[in-house]
């Protein structure tokens, strides 16, 4: 099973996504993730894109194609994986399939998760981190015990600036222009799978569990 996963900011991919690879034992690889492995492992392409992120600036896709072909070898993608953050553009995502097509492999469906603006803003901007630990708590769906205050260490419970709506909006914005194209260019494919995830994490799994039986019948 290969699959892709889309999905804007507080969508809850993450959350669906570990629940298919716990069931399914596939692997869930995140571009972020395997960026920073390649880094710290200092590979040929890891040391490339550590020079270009040590200036701030976007990793090629050339460069980040390579180090996911290199992750896509190894032994726990043998019975699949789903890749999350990557592709980003409609350019990677015929990069990836140029990819799959030289090893006689193809996407089996791209699931988009699909949120009403004003909830993702709801979602995120309930979110709450400790000034002195780092701990991460929800004051709509997981807050801390006491108010304002950090159930492991006791520090100030703070929003960060990225999560103030306005930020949250601007995000959304970038999202939407990046990936809007991206959506297409699967729909054209015959392999998106639109997955409403306004609901309970069970209800948004059940979604997803109806959309890879109709696709890979599992």
């Amino acid at each position: 099973m290969r699959l892709v996963l889309l999905g804007p900011p507080g969508a809850g991919k993450g959350t669906q996504a570990a629940l298919v690879a716990e069931k399914y034992k596939i692997a869930h690889i995140s571009t972020g993730d395997i960026l920073r492995e390649a880094v710290r492992q200092g590979t040929a392409l890891g040391l490339r894109a550590k020079s270009y992120m040590d200036k701030g600036d976007l990793v090629p896709d050339e460069v980040v194609i390579g180090i996911i072909a290199e992750r896509l070898q190894k032994s726990d993608c043998k019975r699949g994986f789903m890749l999350d953050g990557f592709p980003r553009t409609v350019a990677q995502a015929e990069a990836l399939d140029s990819e799959l097509s030289k090893r006689g492999q193809e996407l089996d469906a791209v699931l988009s998760f699909e949120v009403d603006e004003e909830e993702i803003v709801r979602r995120l901007s309930g979110r709450r981190v400790c000034s002195k630990c780092g701990a991460t708590y929800n004051i709509y769906t997981d807050p801390p015990s006491k108010p304002d205050a950090c159930d492991a260490c006791g520090g100030e419970i703070v929003m960060r600036s990225d999560d103030a709506p306005e930020a949250i909006r601007r995000r959304l914005h970038v999202y939407k222009e990046q990936t809007e194209p991206l959506i297409d260019y699967y729909q054209s494919k015959g392999k998106l799978e639109r997955i409403p995830a306004m609901g309970p994490v069970e209800k948004v799994y059940g979604y997803v569990e109806g959309a890879l039986s109709a696709r890979v019948g599992v």
